[in-house]
């Protein structure tokens, strides 16, 4: 399954949304070296329930608009 979210850097909190079929990410990370990029694989991860590795982005590695993989590896 691929989702779209948006990623929000330097929230007070990590969260994730749902709006309009986009996914609003909220991390307390900084976009510098990945660090908000593994946050947001982490808390998608928990929020499917299934392994960090069954997610993957596969474009916007670089945007706060992502498009991410959900394979159906449940953990």
């Amino acid at each position: 399954m691929k989702i779209e979210i948006k990623v929000i850097t330097n929230a007070s909190k990590n969260i994730i949304k749902e709006e309009d079929n986009v996914f609003k990410v909220y991390v307390t990370a900084q976009r510098e070296k990945g660090k908000a990029n593994k946050q947001v694989i982490k808390l998608l991860a928990e929020y499917f329930d299934v392994n960090k590795s069954s997610l993957e982005i596969i474009k916007g590695e670089k945007s706060n608009k992502k498009i991410v993989l959900v394979k159906n590896n449940i953990k």
